[in-house]
C-alpha cells in the first residue's frame, strides 16, 4: 500500500491552523517543485465570513507564492481529475465544506440516509484528490470540545464532523492539532 498523501490539521477558531497549513504546503512545494492549489470551501454568507475570505486571499497573495485557488463550497469530488501527482493541495476547511453540504438541501439534514450520503461524498472527494496529488493538506475546526446543549441539529453535525475527522486521520500520513499558533504533532513523524 502506498504512503498516504494526506496531512490533517485541526484546531480551534483563530488558532493559527490555516497559517500553519499554508506554511506546510509552501514547504512541500519548495521541496518538490509542485504547484500550490488552494481549495476554498468558504462562501461569503455574512460580513465576518467575507472579511475572513479576504484576509486569507491577502495572506496568500502577500506570501510571494503562486497559489491557484479553486472556489469549491460543495461537491469536492468534481475536482478529483484536476490535479497531478506533483501538486500540493490545501483544503480549507472541512468544517465549512460539511456545513455547505449538510444544508445544501432544505430539511434533509435530519435524515440518516442524507447524512451518510454527505459524509460519503466528502470522503470520496478527499480520497480521489489524495490519490491524484503529491500532498493533500486538510484543515478543519475542532468544535467537538465545545458545550453542546440539547440542539439535535448541532448534535448530528458534530457527530458527523467527528466521524469525518476519525476516518481522515485513520488514513492520514500526519495529523496536527494547532493550539495558540503552536502545531502539536498527533500522528506520524516530523
Amino acid at each position: 500500500m502506498a504512503e498516504s498523501s494526506i496531512i490533517f490539521i485541526s484546531g480551534g477558531v483563530r488558532s493559527g491552523k490555516s497559517s500553519f497549513a499554508e506554511q506546510l504546503a509552501a514547504g512541500e512545494a519548495e521541496n518538490t517543485g509542485g504547484q500550490l492549489h488552494y481549495v476554498a470551501a468558504g462562501q461569503a454568507s455574512d460580513s465576518e465570513m467575507k472579511d475572513r475570505i479576504q484576509r486569507h486571499q491577502k495572506d496568500r497573495l502577500n506570501s510571494g507564492l503562486s497559489w491557484q485557488t479553486w472556489e469549491k463550497p460543495t461537491k469536492l469530488q468534481e475536482l478529483s481529475g484536476v490535479f497531478t501527482n506533483t501538486d500540493i493541495i490545501l483544503l480549507d476547511c472541512l468544517t465549512t465544506l460539511l456545513n455547505n453540504e449538510f444544508f445544501s438541501v432544505d430539511e434533509q439534514w435530519m435524515k440518516p440516509e442524507f447524512q451518510q450520503k454527505v459524509m460519503k461524498g466528502i470522503l470520496e472527494g478527499i480520497e480521489q484528490i489524495s490519490q491524484n496529488c503529491h500532498r493533500l493538506i486538510v484543515v478543519s475546526n475542532e468544535v467537538l470540545n465545545e458545550p453542546q446543549g440539547s440542539n439535535e441539529l448541532v448534535f448530528i453535525y458534530r457527530r458527523m464532523l467527528g466521524q469525518l475527522h476519525q476516518q481522515i486521520v485513520a488514513t492520514a500520513k500526519q495529523a496536527f492539532l494547532v493550539e495558540a499558533g503552536i502545531p502539536i504533532l498527533m500522528k506520524g513523524t516530523e
